[in-house]
């Protein structure tokens, strides 16, 4: 427990707080509503479905008022280096920002679902109780109205017996918003399941911007929706903060949209990926961060996330793309059938921003672990510690060993300068053929690597975690490692389990804190 509370501590500490909240407002406004002597006649009317709609409406104000914030990427770039004196620890539960959204929206989710079963019930029971069906107290406390507004508002909103449950929900402002906001909610999260959002991103993409319709719907659905119950219940208290913030979001990107970028150099790699060098004026960035990508003649709307994989110290910056979905094909196309000498189609740049991997630098050791594509961020921080080194920079921490999976890199500049210990990689192969095999039978004492080259030879398989994380605890028996993940869900659960059992309480031994990237 003590190792798990080393890299999860503060993070469980925010999620029972937030937990906490949420149960504190469904409690305290059932118990409001359930008990309170001023709606002792409403609940004569609709029995316990009035706090069993009530108290969700509570919670689901909370997390509307939280569900835009973790998406505010430039609020939480600011927020990032704003945190610098707070340590690592506190700016690693701003690399959690999607995981903390997806929890809010399953909140909002849940809420909805409670909420929306207790207003039909309501609605059931308004129309009863009009009808005469719950006795004679329930039918007059239906006619009674409010004589302040001349008769215009009653304690039971039905009016007429020919009027329906389905009817009320679908002729009233407050049934019509709340069909939509739920259908807008219902299409968001399905279409952000892990397989639809990875094999149809345009699907994601546009279907996640139904949240406008969603938080309109939402304001109209409240100011209609028996808001006198209580003034605290209104959503657009709640919400009109995190909707500005998000509006200036919007502007900045938009303002940066208008920005032009121009081409350094664009390169096709093997394996149908593409190298962009771009420039744009004023552009500062920092190690492992990424940009969002637009380009116009694709589509006017969609930005795509890319880790930059040039160094700050370089004057431009770069991305790798590899062909992965539609976007990409039709960007990787474009490129391909470009003229000899022309330049590439318009493309806008937002960003840059702040990762997990901006920390590398605040760590000893560095155990940095890339798969596939994921190898791209951890192209910048070599690059930016090569260009440390050779500089003498006197803010270059991670100054004695760089453990890094799966990368070649440096290997020929280190030699020559005789610093083979300063950077230490593995590379492995986990699929492969029989003919390859064949090969490399047959090669197998050669100096260098038949895939690579490097004198570094080729592991063949995955990588066995436990040898290696003991071998760099038994290598640094007295340091902070920061372990830096860009790869699949998978493997980040696997590392964040070696991390936990190889640290020690022990402040003067070894700890190993994960890290991950989060788009």
């Amino acid at each position: 427990m003590s190792n798990w509370i080393i890299n999860h501590g503060l993070s469980a500490f925010i999620l029972v707080v937030w937990m906490g909240i949420n149960i504190f407002l469904f409690v305290y406004y059932y118990l409001f509503y359930d008990q309170g002597p001023q709606f002792e006649y409403t609940r004569e009317l609709l029995g316990a479905a009035l706090p069993w709609a009530r108290a969700p409406a509570a919670v689901l104000n909370f997390n509307c008022m939280l569900i835009l914030l973790p998406v505010c990427r430039n609020l939480l770039s600011l927020l990032r280096g704003s945190f610098i004196c707070c340590g690592r620890t506190m700016r690693k539960q701003l690399d959690k920002n999607l995981t903390f959204h997806k929890l809010v929206a399953y909140m909002i989710a849940l809420m909805t679902a409670v909420h929306t079963v207790a207003h039909l019930l309501n609605v059931e029971w308004y129309t009863n109780s009009f009808q005469g069906r719950y006795g004679p107290l329930a039918e007059n406390l239906s006619m009674l109205d409010d004589s302040r507004e001349l008769n215009t508002t009653y304690l039971n909103p039905i009016r007429s017996n020919s009027t329906t449950p389905t009817l009320f929900v679908f002729t009233t402002i407050a049934g019509l918003t709340g069909v939509v906001i739920t259908l807008a909610l219902i299409l968001m999260i399905t279409s952000s399941m892990e397989v639809i959002r990875r094999s149809y991103f345009e699907v994601f993409w546009y279907t996640h911007h139904l949240f406008i319709i969603f938080f309109a719907g939402l304001v109209f659905h409240v100011l209609t929706d028996f808001n006198w119950l209580n003034p605290l219940l209104q959503t657009w208290m709640w919400v009109i903060g995190p909707m500005i913030i998000y509006l200036c979001e919007r502007l900045l990107r938009f303002i940066r949209y208008m920005q032009p970028v121009s081409y350094r150099k664009i390169v096709i790699r093997p394996s149908k990926v593409l190298e962009l060098q771009l420039v744009k004026p004023g552009f500062k960035m920092q190690v492992g961060q990424y940009v969002f990508l637009n380009c116009p003649a694709i589509s006017q709307l969609e930005w795509h996330p890319f880790t930059m994989t040039s160094a700050p110290e370089e004057d431009f910056f770069s991305v790798h793309i590899r062909s992965v979905g539609d976007w990409t094909e039709k960007l990787i196309k474009m490129v391909e059938n470009l003229p000899e000498g022309g330049q590439g189609p318009k493309m806008a740049v937002d960003g840059p921003f702040g990762t997990a991997s901006e920390d590398v630098f605040d760590y000893e050791v560095s155990m940095l672990v890339g798969a596939g594509i994921g190898v791209t961020p951890f192209a910048s921080i070599l690059k930016s510690i090569w260009y440390k080194f050779k500089d003498s920079d006197p803010k270059l921490r991670t100054n004695r060993h760089n453990h890094f999976y799966l990368l070649q890199v440096l290997e020929k500049e280190t030699e020559e300068r005789g610093m083979r210990d300063f950077l230490t990689y593995k590379l492995y192969l986990t699929g492969w053929d029989q003919s390859h095999v064949n090969h490399a039978m047959v090669h197998f004492d050669k100096d260098t690597d038949i895939i690579t080259g490097l004198k570094q030879k080729t592991h063949y398989g995955r990588p066995n975690w436990d040898k290696e994380f003991e071998q760099v605890k038994q290598e640094n028996p007295s340091s902070v490692v920061g372990t830096f993940l860009c790869g699949p869900q998978a493997l980040a659960k696997d590392l964040e389990k070696k991390c936990v059992k190889y640290s020690d309480v022990d402040p003067r031994k070894t700890k190993f804190y994960f890290n991950k990237e989060n788009f």
